[in-house]
């Protein structure tokens, strides 16, 4: 007799983190990839330089969640819309995406408006990342901030 499969709400959330485009700095995607874990999420880091196909290929194979971006360039308004075309084009329109780095706080609404579900700077405490990727997960995500 099979054991029945575990409902989404009982199975690990999968998380995809990665770091887009040229730039090299990843200890604040890997100090976030740590504290997911740490806080029972399933994270699969794809480490640096990754391009936007390279991405979402990673998040349609490891049926993740959530795609965990980090941006420290300025490249963030070329590389996310595109990262969630792919998404939408492979029918991951249900997958969360979360944003950090530095990013102004001019582009943060035109963000959420393309569907980013959180944009964080550096310093932002990991428990509210945390906090965020549940409710987003569960459904009950709030509205954008304003």
């Amino acid at each position: 007799m099979s054991e029945p499969k575990a409902s989404v709400t009982e199975r690990k959330i999968r998380v995809v983190v990665a770091k887009p485009g040229l730039d090299g700095h990843d200890r604040g995607a890997k100090v976030v990839a740590r504290a997911l874990r740490d806080a029972g999420m399933e994270v699969i880091y794809t480490g640096l330089r990754q391009t936007p196909e390279m991405i979402a290929e990673t998040a349609l194979q490891e049926d993740a969640d959530v795609v965990g971006l980090s941006v420290l360039s300025g490249a963030h308004m070329a590389l996310v819309p595109r990262i969630l075309e792919l998404l939408r084009l492979n029918g991951q329109q249900n997958v969360k995406v979360f944003l950090g780095g530095i990013i102004p706080d001019e582009d943060v609404p035109r963000l959420i408006e393309m569907g980013v579900v959180g944009v964080y700077g550096p310093g932002t405490i990991t428990e509210v990342i945390i906090q965020d990727v549940r409710q987003a997960v569960s459904g009950s995500a709030g509205s954008s901030p304003d």
